[in-house]
């Protein structure tokens, strides 16, 4: 397994070097404590260790740092304090992520791109009756290939020469795919942008292409090289997804819509710090 401590310096280092060259992150502050002791990077640093010890929770991963590197972070706060703070870094987290994305793309610059979606269920199936948590935020009754879920969905943009995630979006479980696919395609900058039947309509082909500078590419089941051409595309795409799974996307233990979209956020950057070479593969 990689060594922690050198994990550890390479997260520290990538957020570092993020925050001081972006500065003007910092002014979400508002109070006396405008500079703590114990930093926005670490705090991230920690929360990033969830990827390399392969926890369920954040709770968990906060516990492992502080037993197996107490050196690291002399000053660490407590859980709830921690917690708290992490909370406050969302959009840090997707800047971060996006950031790491970019940098991998940086090698590749063909704009061929494949959207996707996979549900994030809330409870199990035997629930459904009883399932409340987060519906005020948007949690909805969704189906997927595995069949009826609670929960939300994650619509993802990835860019096919690379696997890394460009950008995603937590939606209610029962929202139209096409509602996702418009958003996520200005992001592109234009390009080919590969999508299933749920992305489908000559509506959305139109405003992608006159909206997005965006050409979506679905072949008909009568375009057999096509379909295969895709097919194997999208082989090497769920590849990407696959690779989200194992970091516990579907395990995902939040009270709150902020938190659980930070979690999911987490993962998706530890995902994508390992496609850019910031961290070496688990």
């Amino acid at each position: 397994m990689h060594n922690l401590q050198n994990r550890l310096i390479e997260c520290y280092v990538f957020v570092d070097d993020y925050l001081q060259a972006h500065s003007d992150l910092k002014a979400w502050r508002r109070s006396n404590n405008d500079n703590p002791d114990f930093t926005d990077a670490e705090v991230l640093t920690i929360a990033l260790m969830q990827g390399y010890f392969q926890t369920d929770t954040l709770k968990r991963t906060y516990q492992l740092v502080a037993k197996n590197a107490p050196e690291a972070f002399p000053k660490q706060p407590g859980y709830k304090q921690w917690i708290r703070r992490l909370n406050k870094l969302t959009d840090l987290v997707g800047r971060l992520a996006r950031a790491a994305a970019l940098k991998a793309a940086a090698t590749n610059l063909r704009r061929l791109y494949v959207v996707d979606s996979f549900p994030i269920p809330l409870c199990e199936p035997i629930r459904h009756g009883r399932a409340r948590l987060l519906s005020e935020d948007g949690a909805y009754f969704g189906r997927s290939a595995k069949g009826w879920f609670f929960g939300f969905q994650i619509h993802a943009l990835i860019h096919q020469p690379t696997g890394v995630v460009l950008t995603a979006m937590l939606l209610p479980g029962n929202w139209d795919d096409r509602r996702a696919v418009r958003a996520l395609a200005l992001s592109t900058g234009g390009g080919v942008l590969l999508g299933d039947q749920g992305y489908s309509g000559e509506e959305t082909f139109d405003w992608l292409y006159d909206e997005a500078q965006t050409l979506r590419v679905m072949p008909s089941d009568e375009d057999k090289e096509g379909l295969s051409t895709v097919s194997q595309v999208r082989q090497r795409i769920e590849s990407s997804f696959s690779g989200l799974w194992r970091r516990f996307t579907d395990r995902v233990y939040s009270r709150s819509w902020r938190g659980l979209w930070t979690s999911l956020l987490l993962k998706i950057l530890d995902f994508n710090m390992e496609r850019a070479g910031i961290i070496a593969t688990a």
